[in-house]
C-alpha cells in the first residue's frame, strides 16, 4: 500500500519530529516533547513511524552491506563496506530509537486495552530485537528502553542471544494470542502502512516471524525449534501467499524516503550506478534459465564479442551495428539508452588468440555481466576503458531500469515474505520434522518468489530446469531461498552464517578469505557504555580470522553459531 496516501499530513509530520529527535544516547526519549502529550499519545500516532523506520533499515541492509556479503550486490566505487567487509565500529542507535517509539506505543495499548496495537508493538518489538541480536550478537534487551542511569549516562546490561531469542518467540506468541481476538476497534484508518488494520494478516505475520527465528535457533536449541515449527505449521496461520507479505511502499517524496539510488535524487546517477549485480548471483541465474534474471538486472550497454580476424587484442574503441565509432570508447548511461531504445546495438571486439589476460583479466562476453565478489579494483573489471565513477562500466550490467526509480511497483522494503516461509517449511520438512513435505513447500516458494516479481507465469519451465527441479537436499532448498532474497540479502546473510550454504567464498580484497559473520559494537557502546559493552565482547569466540581488531571483530562469533561449526 502507499504510505503517502494513507498516512494523514499532521500524523506524518509528528512521525519525522519524532525521527528527527534522534539522539546517540540511550537516555534520550525519541519524542517530541512539544508535539505530543506522552500520557495521552493515541498508539495509532505512533505505529507508522516504527514501521516506516524498521522497514527501511531493513531495506538497507539487504540492499547496501550486507547485500554484498550475501553476494547479491557489489559495488565498483565506494566498495570497501559492500564488497570486502572493511567494516569498522558500527551503532545501533537507530534500531533502539525504533524501540522507544515502539514501547511508547505499546504501553499506550495496554493503558487503553487495544489488543490490535499491543499486538503490533509486540511484533515491532520482536521484528527490531530480533535484527539487532542477529547483527551483533548479545545486546541490551531487558534492561534496554529504561537502563540503570551512571553520571547522567544510560549503561544498560546485555543479554545473551539465547535470553534475547526466548524473549523475541514469547512476544510473538504474545502478539500472535492478541490478533487472534480479531479485536481492532481502536484502529483508525490510515495508520498501519503494512496491513491497513487486518489483524489476520498482522497474526500470519507475528507467526511467520516465529518460523524465522525457530530455524535461527535451530542449531543451538533444536527440541525448541522443532516444536515451535510444528506448532506453527499445525495452525495453518502464516503467511502463504505474496499478498500477505509484510512490505512498505515508499513515500518517494525526498530522497531519505524513497528507494536507495532513486535517480530524480541524485542529477549525476552515482548512487545508482556503483551499484552492480554480484557474478555469483548472476552466474547462478544463468545456469538456472532463470526467469528473475531480466526482472532484477539490465543487460550490459556493450557487450564483448570473439573476433579471430581482429588484428589487435582489443578494439580501441566501440562498435555501434557493427560499425566502429573512431574516437569513442563509450557513451553515457544516458546516450547508451536513448540509442539502445532506438533498436541500436553496441559490441566490442576482441581477438581471443591474441589477448591473453586470464582470472579476472579474463573477458566476459556475456549479454548479463556482475561484478566478482571481493574484487581489489572493480571498476577495471571486464577491461572497462572509463574507470571511476564519472561513465558507467559499459562492459558490466546494472540493475534493471525499475531501480532508478523512487517509488512503486516493485520497489518495496519486504519484512517478510510468502517465499522465506515456504522455504522454513522446506527445510523443516527435510529436516524430518512434522511440517508437509519439503517438495510441496520447496515448490511454493518459488512459485511465490516469481509471483513476487510479476512473472508467475514462467513458472511451470523453471521448475524442470535439471538445477531446480527438487532431489530433496538441504543444498538446493537454501540455494533457492538464496536466490529469492533479493534485496533482503540479510536472511540469505544468517541462513549462511549457520547452514554454510550457498558456498559463498570471499574475494582477494578481504582482509580474511572467510565471510564474517557480525558487526561490530559501535563506539557509542564502547565509550559510554564499555563495562557492558567488554563483558559481551569477552563472549565472542575469537576465531583464526578475528584479525587485529581482536574479540570485536565481524569475524568472531556471536553464540548463535559457537559450537556449530559454521559458517567455517
Amino acid at each position: 500500500m502507499n504510505i503517502l496516501k494513507l498516512i494523514p499530513k499532521y500524523t506524518l509530520v509528528i512521525g519525522l519530529a519524532m525521527m528527527s529527535s534522534c539522539n546517540d544516547r540511550l537516555d534520550e526519549v525519541n519524542i517530541n516533547p512539544n508535539g505530543l502529550d506522552l500520557s495521552k499519545a493515541n498508539p495509532n500516532l505512533l505505529m507508522p513511524t516504527v514501521m516506516t523506520s524498521a522497514a527501511m533499515e531493513y531495506l538497507k541492509l539487504g540492499y547496501g552491506d550486507v547485500g554484498g556479503v550475501a553476494q547479491h550486490i557489489q559495488h565498483d566505487g565506494w566498495h570497501e563496506g559492500v564488497n570486502s567487509y572493511g567494516w569498522g565500529p558500527q551503532d545501533w542507535t537507530a534500531w533502539y530509537n525504533m524501540l522507544r517509539n515502539n514501547q511508547l506505543m505499546l504501553e499506550r495499548a495496554t493503558t487503553i486495552d487495544s489488543k490490535f496495537h499491543m499486538g503490533v508493538a509486540l511484533t515491532m518489538k520482536a521484528f527490531v530485537f530480533g535484527t539487532i541480536t542477529d547483527l551483533w550478537g548479545d545486546a541490551p534487551y531487558t534492561a534496554a528502553i529504561t537502563g540503570a542511569k551512571v553520571d547522567g549516562t544510560v549503561t544498560p546490561v546485555y543479554d545473551s542471544q539465547e535470553v534475547i531469542y526466548r524473549g523475541i518467540i514469547e512476544d510473538l506468541k504474545q502478539a500472535s494470542a492478541h490478533f487472534a481476538t480479531k479485536d481492532n476497534s481502536a484502529y483508525l484508518t490510515n495508520y498501519d502502512v503494512y496491513y491497513a488494520g487486518d489483524a489476520s494478516k498482522w497474526q500470519k505475520f507475528a507467526n511467520s516471524l516465529l518460523l524465522r527465528y525457530y530455524m535461527r535457533i535451530s542449531a543451538k536449541l533444536p527440541d525448541v525449534a522443532k516444536a515451535g515449527i510444528e506448532s506453527i505449521y499445525s495452525s495453518g496461520i502464516y503467511i502463504k501467499l505474496p499478498s500477505e507479505d509484510a512490505v512498505m511502499n515508499y513515500l518517494g517524496t525526498t530522497a531519505d524516503l524513497s528507494w536507495p539510488g532513486a535517480i530524480q535524487w541524485d542529477a549525476q546517477q552515482t548512487n545508482f550506478r556503483r551499484i552492480k549485480p554480484a557474478q555469483t548471483l548472476v552466474s547462478k541465474l544463468l545456469s538456472n534459465n532463470d526467469p528473475r534474471l531480466t526482472v532484477w538486472i539490465a543487460p550490459v550497454h556493450c557487450q564483448w564479442v570473439a573476433d579471430e580476424s581482429l588484428t589487435v587484442p582489443l578494439d580501441e574503441f566501440i562498435r555501434k551495428d557493427g560499425v566502429i565509432q573512431t574516437g569513442i570508447v563509450s557513451l553515457t548511461d544516458i546516450q547508451y539508452q536513448t540509442q539502445i531504445k532506438a533498436g541500436a546495438k553496441f559490441t566490442r571486439h576482441y581477438n581471443p588468440k591474441l589477448y591473453t589476460g586470464t582470472g579476472t583479466d579474463a573477458i566476459n562476453t556475456g549479454l548479463y555481466v556482475g561484478i566478482p565478489a571481493g574484487m581489489r579494483q572493480p571498476d577495471f573489471y571486464n577491461r572497462n576503458p572509463t574507470t571511476g565513477q564519472v561513465v558507467q562500466n559499459q562492459h558490466v550490467s546494472q540493475l534493471a531500469d525499475v531501480y532508478r526509480g523512487s517509488t512503486g511497483g516493485i520497489l518495496k522494503a519486504r519484512l517478510m515474505s510468502a517465499s522465506e516461509t515456504s522455504f522454513i517449511l522446506a527445510e523443516a520438512a527435510q529436516k524430518g520434522w512434522t511440517a508437509g513435505t519439503a517438495k510441496e513447500h520447496y515448490e511454493n516458494g518459488i512459485k511465490n518468489s516469481l509471483t513476487t516479481w510479476g512473472i508467475e507465469s514462467k513458472y511451470a519451465a523453471y521448475i524442470a530446469e535439471k538445477n531446480v527441479a527438487f532431489n530433496n537436499s538441504l543444498a538446493q532448498i537454501i540455494d533457492q531461498k538464496w536466490i529469492a532474497s533479493w534485496t533482503v540479502g540479510t536472511e540469505a546473510w544468517f541462513d549462511f552464517r549457520r547452514t554454510g550454504l550457498p558456498a559463498l567464498v570471499a574475494g582477494n580484497a578481504s582482509t580474511e578469505n572467510v565471510l564474517p559473520v557480525r558487526f561490530n559494537y559501535g563506539d557509542n557502546e564502547l565509550n559510554f557504555n564499555g563495562s557492558n559493552a567488554d563483558a559481551a565482547i569477552n563472549k565472542l569466540e575469537v576465531t583464526s580470522h578475528s584479525g587485529l581488531r581482536g574479540k570485536n571483530s565481524q569475524w568472531s562469533k556471536p553464540w548463535l553459531v559457537q559450537g556449530t561449526g559454521k559458517p567455517w
